[in-house]
C-alpha cells in the first residue's frame, strides 16, 4: 500500500479543512505548507496591486519563504497538493514546496478551493513548469466536503 501525503497551503482556512477531510477520506497525512511570514488580511487583498498577494503573484519568479521545510518527502508515494486559486494560478508559495523537495517518481494530484474560478488553469500552468513530475487530473473542491464524496474520488484515482 503506497504512503500518501495530503500537503496544502490555506491562507484563510478554506482549503485548510477541505485538506483535512481529504486525509481522513485517504488515510493520509497531512502538511501545513506554512509561509515563514503570515499573511494577514491586507496581504489577500486581490483588489489592492500593492498589496502582498499582489506583488508576489504578478512576478512568476517570486518564491515565498516556507516557515519549515523538515518534511522527510521520500516517505511517500502519492502527494496531493492543495491550495486556493489566486489570480487563476496556483499562490507562488506552491512553486517553492514543489521546488524544495524532490518529487521525482511521486504521483502528484493538485486539489484547489476558489471562490470563481477552475483549476483547470492551475493544473496546465503547474504541468507546464514542471513537466518531469508525474501529475494526476486535480480537482475543484468548494463548499462543506463530505468524507464519503472524497473517497469516491480516491476510487476513481486507483488509490
Amino acid at each position: 500500500m503506497s504512503k500518501i501525503l495530503v500537503a496544502y497551503f490555506s491562507a484563510s482556512g478554506v482549503t485548510q479543512a477541505v485538506a483535512e477531510t481529504l486525509s481522513k477520506a485517504a488515510s493520509a497525512d497531512l502538511y501545513q505548507i506554512k509561509p515563514k511570514v503570515a499573511y494577514t488580511s491586507a496581504d489577500l487583498d486581490w483588489t489592492n496591486n500593492k498589496s502582498r498577494s499582489s506583488i508576489e503573484m504578478n512576478d512568476s519568479t517570486f518564491r515565498p519563504p516556507m516557515a519549515e521545510n523538515a518534511l522527510n518527502i521520500a516517505q511517500y508515494d502519492t502527494i496531493f497538493i492543495g491550495f486556493p486559486v489566486w489570480w487563476y494560478v496556483a499562490p507562488t508559495i506552491i512553486n517553492t514546496f514543489i521546488e524544495t523537495y524532490d518529487l521525482t517518481n511521486k504521483t502528484i494530484i493538485p486539489f484547489a478551493t476558489s471562490g470563481s474560478s477552475g483549476i483547470e488553469n492551475c493544473e496546465k500552468n503547474l504541468q507546464k513548469q514542471y513537466p518531469q513530475l508525474h501529475w494526476k487530473k486535480g480537482k475543484l473542491l468548494n463548499g462543506e466536503q463530505k468524507e464519503e464524496i472524497l473517497s469516491d474520488w480516491l476510487k476513481q484515482l486507483n488509490l
